[in-house]
């Protein structure tokens, strides 16, 4: 099998993922996956595709990570995989899409407007 390569994105994270026949390893930036994100709930994020579809210990998954912070990418990351595994295995789609792994989550930090500190916050209102 050849490398199937796939991109995920979340908030301003993005995850390019390269995935090949191997025994199971995750690799981000060149780390362990377990060294790039200590949190054992980021870590469940990024393997529940492969969970699902019990493929945990078929695929190596090597992770291209910028941008964002943990929980984006981490999001952005189980988008990727689940992509690339739509790619290796079209009938998966189904199983993932009820999990609601395919949806993209278009949510991301609203720009600030001028003359206000922030997005939506205004100035304290003074009547005197």
């Amino acid at each position: 099998m050849e490398v199937i390569n796939a991109i995920g994105r979340r908030k301003a994270a993005v995850a390019r993922v390269y995935v090949s026949e191997g025994s199971g390893k995750i690799t981000v930036n060149h780390r362990e996956l377990s060294e790039y994100f200590p949190s054992p709930i980021l870590q469940f994020v990024v393997k529940q595709p492969l969970s699902t579809l019990n493929v945990t210990e078929q695929y190596d998954v090597k992770v291209n990570l910028f941008g964002g912070g943990f929980k984006g990418q981490s999001e952005a990351t189980r988008l990727a995989i689940t992509r690339a595994l739509i790619k290796i295995n079209p009938e998966s789609k189904i199983v993932l899409k009820s999990e609601g792994f395919v949806t993209r989550d278009p949510r991301a930090v609203e720009r600030k407007k001028p003359g206000r500190p922030k997005a939506r916050k205004r100035f304290q209102f003074s009547k005197r």
